[in-house]
């Protein structure tokens, strides 16, 4: 997968945690898998068509889901509920809203698939076998695991 494939979403994530939380995650050591998958507590699951298609999981604990949360809506979550929910899809719809428009900037066209929230312990989600590359962002909430699994659209 190309650096310019990925490095959108680093930089959105980061801007939209500076912009909404008031943070600067620092990134992690990037590694590969052969196939986009996550086993985190709570996962934001949106899918990508156009010039490029595959899948972006952003995958948390239920700890740092509930942390970011809570800053974004500027209350403590005590019950992961809707609300808290639809805040923390919004995140993703925020970071993926951003990445995109940077890549629709160098001319890689490409639309978003309304986020999916999947929430549980020893929940292993897998998606298609496009390779993927994670990119742990570390901060003072907790860890936000991106995977960008994605490839040129064969036609």
């Amino acid at each position: 997968m190309k650096a310019e494939y990925i490095n959108p979403f680093v930089i959105a994530a980061i801007n939209v945690f500076q912009m909404m939380l008031g943070i600067t995650p620092q990134k992690g050591q990037l590694s590969a898998r052969k196939g986009i998958f996550t086993s985190q507590q709570c996962n934001i699951v949106l899918g990508v068509t156009g010039k490029l298609e595959g899948q972006l999981i952003y995958g948390m604990s239920i700890f740092t889901a509930d942390k970011i949360a809570s800053k974004m809506l500027g209350t403590t979550i005590r019950t992961f509920d809707e609300l808290a929910a639809s805040a923390i899809a919004e995140l993703g719809n925020m970071i993926s809203g951003a990445a995109l428009t940077e890549l629709a900037a160098r001319g890689i066209q490409c639309n978003l698939s309304p986020p999916s929230l999947i929430r549980g312990t020893n929940v292993k989600i897998s998606t298609l076998e496009i390779p993927a590359l994670v990119i742990p962002l570390l901060t003072e909430l907790g860890e936000l695991e991106i995977n960008v699994g994605l490839q040129e659209r064969v036609k």
